[in-house]
């Protein structure tokens, strides 16, 4: 009987739609959990479902690069689930058109607070050259982040991890801290969400309203252009300092 059982789990784990129906199966469950926790931001089901899948690939011994051959079917609709964040995001062209200046100096003033500030707490932490660009573009969508942490020499994988950490821990901590400021304008809300926590944040915003989804779209988009431009100057101004 274990014989068969062993057997039948080799045959499995060899499937990569095992590790597909896996995923959608835990996140499926971690959603339920969230929304009868009336949307709990530590419940967030892009973190349990980690909390939850990351054993169990231990547990099994299953390698990161088998589990992706079965879970890149999720990746391969991210693009498509980004595009779709300009539907609503056109419908709220009339309040981008009236907002445009605070939202472009908001642009600036937190890019640049986002990236500068992680160089000087990393190089004051002791952190090596390769850290500091890895979590440089941290407030940048995964793709983007990823792409310009390789061009400048660093290791992807560090800044997937500084994405994401960054992502959850933003999504968590923004929406207590605006309500503790008694900021409640969705066009306020939904930016500060997607600039600071990017896809993450911007998934929780269109859980909040219309208004605040298709503005934190625009943050999210928003920023990840504007780290792409600065990064060059960034690591320039970081080396000629001796901090890279």
């Amino acid at each position: 009987m274990n014989d068969d059982f062993f057997r039948i789990w080799v045959f499995l784990t060899e499937s990569p739609l095992l590790w597909l129906t896996l995923t959608l199966c835990v996140y499926l469950f971690t959603l339920t959990i969230y929304k009868r926790a009336n949307s709990n931001s530590f419940l967030l089901p892009v973190l349990t479902s980690v909390v939850i899948l990351v054993p169990i690939l231990q547990w099994t011994d299953t390698p990161y690069e088998h589990y992706f051959e079965g879970a890149q079917f999720i990746q391969l609709l991210i693009g498509p689930a980004t595009v779709a964040l300009a539907i609503p995001l056109y419908k709220q062209l009339k309040l981008l058109r009236q907002h445009w200046k605070p939202i472009i100096a908001a642009l600036f003033v937190g890019t640049n607070v986002a990236m500068f500030s992680t160089v000087f707490i990393a190089w004051a932490l002791g952190g090596s050259s390769a850290i500091i660009i890895a979590m440089m573009p941290k407030s940048a969508t995964m793709p983007i982040a990823m792409a310009l942490v390789d061009y400048f020499g660093s290791e992807p994988s560090l800044a997937a991890v500084s994405v994401a950490i960054t992502g959850i821990g933003g999504t968590i901590i923004a929406v207590p801290l605006l309500r503790m400021m008694k900021v409640t304008d969705p066009i306020t809300e939904g930016f500060t969400l997607g600039l600071t926590a990017h896809a993450i944040g911007t998934a929780r915003s269109m859980q909040l309203n219309q208004t605040t989804g298709a503005f934190a779209a625009l943050g999210m988009s928003l920023t990840g252009i504007a780290t792409a431009l600065l990064m060059p100057a960034a690591v320039a101004i970081g080396r000629s300092l001796g901090m890279l």
